[in-house]
């Protein structure tokens, strides 16, 4: 069996039609969406199978689609007891897929908090209307002086090199975007969101999520969760609790993450979810990286383990 860390999509990798061929193929997964749908009292597998896309993007069914995906992708893969995590993360939202992976939250609980989480941030978006920006090819040194310069924006994530997300009130990033194409930037991309996330703008919503999870007991998980906010391996309920909240309205560290966890001897990940863009990341945060990805059932009956063309 080969040591690995696990990585969970965030916010962004839905689309219709995902989970349809694990549901079809899987008693696992077919276990999952089934809960899911009677935790959440509505038909969230006809909106992930059927659409329409606009519903399906909403934040608050696109996180809890995210994370039934993801989850239902797991139980499958877990019977085939190829990998060890010896890590979990996930990018934002992706963090509760790791919660749920390690055993620090069931299903049900992690789902429960996901539909909240979604629905406190576009409670909170529309409240505090905002946007996000991705600048490429500048430095963060100099993105962090544009923020400061405007006004109203903040780093929001740190995915890979020479890409940093920025969040603020909408006419300061349109602002900021605009400037940084004049001092150098290669892009700057106005992001297809509902609101300013990893902001100020999210206090409202990181508030309101700190009252649900102090209800919940987290158990201690079965290895290490890899915070977004702190880059370090967490084991501690009470710390995860706390990065778990404070992550609502503070940047991420993705990259950080993985070359924490590179550090620790691992290079081979099993990104799984909907989509790959993880993979993409990594594929810029180190080229000698090795991602498997387990989106569908044909990645299951296929599996092989990731392999590190050189090993630490």
């Amino acid at each position: 069996m080969q040591e690995v860390a696990y990585i969970f999509p965030g916010q962004g990798a839905q689309y219709v039609g995902m989970g349809k061929e694990l549901y079809a193929a899987y008693p696992e997964s077919k276990e999952v969406f089934d809960k899911a749908n009677t935790i959440l009292k509505f038909d969230l597998m006809k909106l992930m199978f059927e659409g329409p896309m606009n519903e399906l993007t909403n934040t608050a069914n696109s996180q809890v689609a995210i994370l039934t995906h993801s989850v239902a992708a797991l139980r499958a893969m877990e019977k085939t007891g190829h990998f060890i995590p010896k890590f979990a993360l996930g990018l934002s939202l992706g963090e509760f897929s790791a919660l749920i992976a390690s055993g620090c939250l069931s299903f049900e609980q992690g789902l429960a908090l996901v539909r909240k989480r979604g629905e406190f941030m576009d409670a909170a978006a529309a409240k505090n209307p905002g946007k996000m920006v991705c600048i490429m090819g500048m430095p963060l040194a100099q993105v962090e002086e544009l923020c400061k310069g405007i006004g109203g924006c903040e780093i929001a994530n740190l995915n890979c090199p020479d890409q940093i997300v920025v969040s603020g009130k909408a006419t300061n990033i349109e602002l900021l975007a605009s400037f940084a194409k004049d001092k150098g930037a290669k892009r700057a991309i106005l992001l297809e969101v509902s609101g300013a996330f990893h902001s100020n703008l999210m206090t409202p919503a990181k508030d309101k999520l700190e009252k649900e999870i102090e209800k919940i007991t987290f158990n201690p998980p079965q290895y290490p969760i890899i915070s977004n906010v702190t880059a370090q391996p967490a084991v501690d309920p009470q710390e995860i609790k706390r990065n778990i909240i404070t992550q609502v309205n503070t940047k991420t560290l993705f990259e950080a993450s993985i070359r924490y966890v590179v550090s620790q001897g691992i290079k081979a990940f099993v990104e799984i979810g909907p989509g790959a863009v993880l993979k993409g990341l990594l594929r810029k945060i180190d080229k000698e990286l090795a991602v498997t990805n387990i989106e569908k059932s044909e990645h299951i009956a296929t599996l092989t383990v990731p392999q590190v063309s050189n090993p630490l």
